[in-house]
């Protein structure tokens, strides 16, 4: 079993769920806490540019690993024999 060192208790932003981590080996991204979504991004999920204000009031938010292995999966493309297989 690997040595893992638990520095941090922090709440995950994709599923909310509170988890322990090592800050220096965890997933983690900046959030607008103005707006709750990345800097750049829109409501509708579109990015532009972000406004330097958003970027300066951006702070760190963890993803804990259960939601980084989702996020990999839902990038991998789908196999197409076995989506498309009846029962």
């Amino acid at each position: 079993m690997t040595d893992e060192r638990i520095t941090t208790i922090g709440r995950c932003y994709g599923c909310r769920r509170t988890f322990g981590f090592d800050p220096a080996a965890v997933t983690m991204f900046a959030i607008d806490p103005e707006t709750g979504f990345p800097p750049g991004m829109t409501v509708l999920g579109s990015m532009r540019e972000p406004t330097p204000e958003a970027v300066v009031r951006s702070v760190e938010e963890p993803v804990c690993p259960d939601c980084v292995a989702k996020a990999k999966r839902f990038l991998e493309p789908p196999d197409p024999l076995t989506s498309w297989s009846r029962p």
